[in-house]
């Protein structure tokens, strides 16, 4: 399905998962390659030393890079989420944010592995900084993607 930027914003902010984290989406380019996304800490999503819990830290990037790539890709693509990993670097109890792209470069080489049907496996590393700019998760992200066949193009009448 196709949605503005805007509208996406829009509807990620009042998901429930991400209401109940405190993941908040600040922005969604016009052309689909950069979303900001944001966390402040909160009683509800703290852990029990009272910095931002793991599982909220990887909520703030999931699923938005499978989101751009559909946006930027089309109908014509399949794309899940393949896999993730988290790796935790500083607890924090500050704000922290996060800046999800896909450059072009991404676009090219998922195009030109998935050109004939075959799957690919592209992989993503976001960083999570807080306030003063320090690493507080590194997460690597592997997204599936398949561009579809048609049957006249596989030879069906």
């Amino acid at each position: 399905m196709k949605f503005t930027p805007k509208l996406l914003k829009r509807i990620l902010n009042l998901y429930p998962p991400y209401l109940g984290a405190g993941v908040k989406v600040t922005y969604i380019r016009q052309d689909w390659k950069e979303l900001h996304v944001s966390m402040s800490l909160r009683w509800f999503n703290r852990n029990a030393v009272g910095t931002h819990f793991g599982g909220s830290l990887y909520s703030m990037i999931d699923p938005h890079l499978m989101l751009l790539l559909m946006q930027l890709l089309g109908k014509e693509y399949l794309v899940w989420d393949k896999s993730a990993g988290i790796e935790f670097i500083k607890a924090s109890k500050k704000k922290v944010t996060s800046v999800l792209k896909v450059s072009n470069e991404d676009l090219k080489l998922i195009k030109r592995n998935t050109n004939n049907g075959e799957k690919y496996f592209s992989n993503f590393i976001v960083e999570i900084r807080d306030e003063d700019n320090d690493l507080v998760a590194r997460i690597k992200k592997t997204i599936y993607v398949r561009r579809k066949q048609h049957d006249s193009e596989n030879g069906a009448a």
